[in-house]
């Protein structure tokens, strides 16, 4: 179903228009009263007028709609959906449309739906009902940027360990006709579908960065990581959220990962196997640098002709150098006052 926007009338005159009705009929009512002696037909028929106007006057009312900026209701008229009224301002729209939003009691804890305890809670929304407050329901739609924030999920990576991760959704309503008729309740449904995207786009990545994983699926393997490559991630995520919520007229303009990590069961192990790791590129880069450095210790005794060191001297003279440089406590210095040989 597509949205189609309906053109209503002017509603402050439509109000100053039932006002003077009312008025006139109450002065009919007084001045035919003092005439019905007459039983004269116009008399009656004023009168009567009155009566009637006065008895079911209200009822024009009931179409005086008021609308804040982003904002937008959607009509149906007797089941048949007229029109979705959108703009700031004061209308006046047939007394017996009735506005549709399936999502205006649904609160996801998202900008948009955030109110006070007190009306959020459980026994006010039953002391509500108990009373027929159906009518205090907000029935309008918001086309305003809103926030959806889910809880957190616990999701097996492609190496199978269990991360926990949650992301924020930047999305809006575009098409108010399939927000309101397409799904049954436009909020659950993005909800559920920002619980499924990020679960199947999840377990296609490892945590960190692993050999011969393809997260791209051409085949090849790629340095792809939730945590190298969250913003990648997340544009996947956004799509895979858009192509199935067009069907309820929503536009995803953003997704960001809010939060992510191991999960607690495994979460000590990966540290240790993180700071191993840390341990291991920081050894291998003292080694090649203490190599490099009693390289050039030796080219330089040789250019500049200080000494001439057999093999076996050098192989002493590289053996003391690496672990001067290799250690992880300063050397102590031994003075030999003999003989070099």
């Amino acid at each position: 179903m597509e949205e189609k926007e309906l053109k209503a009338k002017n509603g402050m005159a439509s109000l100053v228009f039932f006002i003077l009705l009312y008025v006139a009929a109450t002065a009919l009512i007084i001045i035919m009263s003092f005439g019905m002696e007459e039983h004269e037909p116009l008399t009656v028929i004023l009168f009567v007028l009155g009566i009637v106007w006065a008895s079911v006057g209200w009822i024009p009312f009931m179409g005086l709609k008021i609308l804040k900026p982003q904002e937008a209701l959607v009509l149906t008229l007797f089941g048949k959906y007229i029109g979705t009224l959108k703009g700031a301002g004061f209308y006046m729209v047939n007394p017996f449309c009735q506005a549709v939003n399936p999502a205006a009691q649904t609160h996801l804890g998202q900008s948009g739906d955030v109110k006070s305890v007190d009306e959020n809670s459980v026994e006010s929304r039953m002391a509500a009902a108990q009373k027929g407050s159906i009518y205090a329901i907000n029935r309008k739609i918001s086309l305003k940027i809103m926030t959806l924030n889910n809880s957190k999920q616990k999701i097996n990576d492609v190496l199978g360990n269990p991360v926990e991760i949650g992301i924020a959704v930047m999305w809006r309503v575009t098409d108010t006709a399939k927000a309101a008729f397409n799904v049954d309740n436009y909020k659950e449904y993005l909800s559920l579908q920002c619980d499924s995207a990020v679960r199947n786009i999840v377990r296609i990545y490892p945590y960190d960065v692993a050999p011969d994983i393809d997260t791209t699926g051409d085949g090849i393997p790629d340095e792809g990581s939730l945590r190298g490559s969250s913003s990648i991630v997340a544009e996947r995520i956004r799509k895979e959220i858009q192509d199935k919520v067009n069907v309820a007229g929503i536009e995803v303009i953003e997704a960001r990962i809010t939060y992510l990590a191991y999960a607690s069961e495994i979460a000590a192990v990966m540290l240790q196997r993180q700071q191993a790791s840390a341990i291991i590129d920081a050894r291998k880069m003292i080694v090649d640098g203490a190599v490099g450095m009693v390289r050039m210790a030796l080219e330089k005794l040789n250019e500049d002709d200080i000494v001439n060191l057999d093999e076996e001297r050098k192989a002493a003279m590289v053996s003391n150098l690496l672990v001067i440089l290799c250690g992880n406590r300063d050397a102590q210095p031994v003075i030999n006052s003999g003989s070099l040989y």
